[in-house]
């Protein structure tokens, strides 16, 4: 069986007047995350790691930020395309694994809900979906409260294997 693994990662700054979105999951919150889709850092860090793990770049090559048409995207939606693009280079989904890094606010009752997003968007089981969250513990832009990061890893398995 072929195996492939991938690493992603996203990080964007808190703004006013925006939605906090995490793994699709809107996150009550006096701020979101700036961006120009709706700066989702997990769904991104997935979507990256998928690509990654499948050799096909990243997210900004396929969802550019200069593009007009992925302006206030919904990044599950993203994620969806890239996993159709996974499946065309050949290969599925098997697991992923993912940590988003913030502040505030805490995440432990939207944990299962994110990891439903995830699971359903790319395809899998909620078993092989691990949504993970801890602080900056008061360093970097995190621990400062300036803005949130997620890093994933996906493995991938080539289809008809």
């Amino acid at each position: 069986m072929t195996i492939r693994t991938g690493i992603g990662y996203d990080c964007h700054r808190f703004a006013l007047g925006r939605a906090l979105v995490l793994g699709g999951v809107e996150i009550p919150f006096e701020r979101g995350l700036e961006g120009h889709s709706d700066a989702d850092v997990l769904s991104h860090a997935v979507t990256d790691a998928l690509l990654g793990a499948a050799a096909l770049g990243d997210i900004g090559e396929h969802f550019p930020d200069t593009d007009s048409r992925f302006a206030g995207a919904d990044s599950i939606e993203l994620l969806r395309s890239a996993v159709g693009l996974v499946s065309a280079a050949g290969f599925a989904a098997v697991n992923v694994d993912a940590t988003v890094v913030l502040e505030a606010p805490r995440l432990a009752g939207f944990r299962e809900a994110m990891r439903g997003r995830l699971a359903d968007a790319i395809g899998i089981e909620l078993a092989r979906v691990s949504v993970k969250a801890t602080r900056g513990e008061g360093m970097g832009f995190v621990g400062r409260g300036e803005g949130a990061a997620a890093i994933a890893i996906a493995t991938l398995r080539e289809l008809g294997e």
